[in-house]
């Protein structure tokens, strides 16, 4: 995949293991992305979803703005950007879950802040990937925990498009 950064920065102090390295290996792989987003999450193939960077800090994805993700008003539906805002928190979500145990995670709330007309490509921003690698390391077996990941949605132009408050329910289970 093209511009895809998959390591975490020089200032990291987390690690990734050898279950987070092969989990970017799949990621970065565009054949393996797509099949994997064809069985698990066909919207994000149909959309063209892409993953720009998945680090341990943070995750970018892209959604362009073609005639599957347009709605009739000429700018990219909304439930098309929500798709691919809460990709770009989930990715980040299963990176800081590989290897560590099993794990159950769901979204339990979203909301939305739409602020300017979406025609042109989107890049969702998350940079929570610290704060939730705190969050799992701390979770004991049985135990329930919440965390509210912001991403932000922003044009090639830099301009702030939508922010989306999507928040993940984790449980460490046995």
């Amino acid at each position: 995949m093209k511009n895809f950064h998959f390591m975490p920065n020089k200032d990291s102090k987390l690690e990734l293991n050898p279950a987070g390295k092969a989990y970017l290996r799949k990621m970065g792989n565009p054949f393996i992305f797509w099949w994997g987003m064809l069985f698990k999450l066909p919207s994000a193939v149909f959309w063209k979803l892409k993953v720009k960077t998945l680090t341990l800090e943070k995750c970018e994805v892209t959604i362009p703005y073609f005639w599957r993700t347009q709605n009739p008003f000429k700018s990219i539906y909304f439930a098309a950007l929500a798709g691919a805002g809460e990709l770009s928190t989930g990715l980040l979500c299963q990176l800081a879950l590989a290897g560590k145990g099993k794990f159950s995670m769901l979204v339990v709330d979203f909301k939305a802040e739409y602020t300017k007309k979406a025609d042109q490509k989107i890049t969702f921003t998350c940079e929570q990937g610290l704060e939730l690698n705190q969050l799992i390391e701390q979770l004991e077996v049985g135990e329930t925990d919440q965390l509210c990941m912001v991403t932000k949605g922003r044009n090639e132009d830099g301009d702030l498009v939508a922010q989306f408050f999507i928040t993940w329910s984790f449980k460490r289970k046995s």
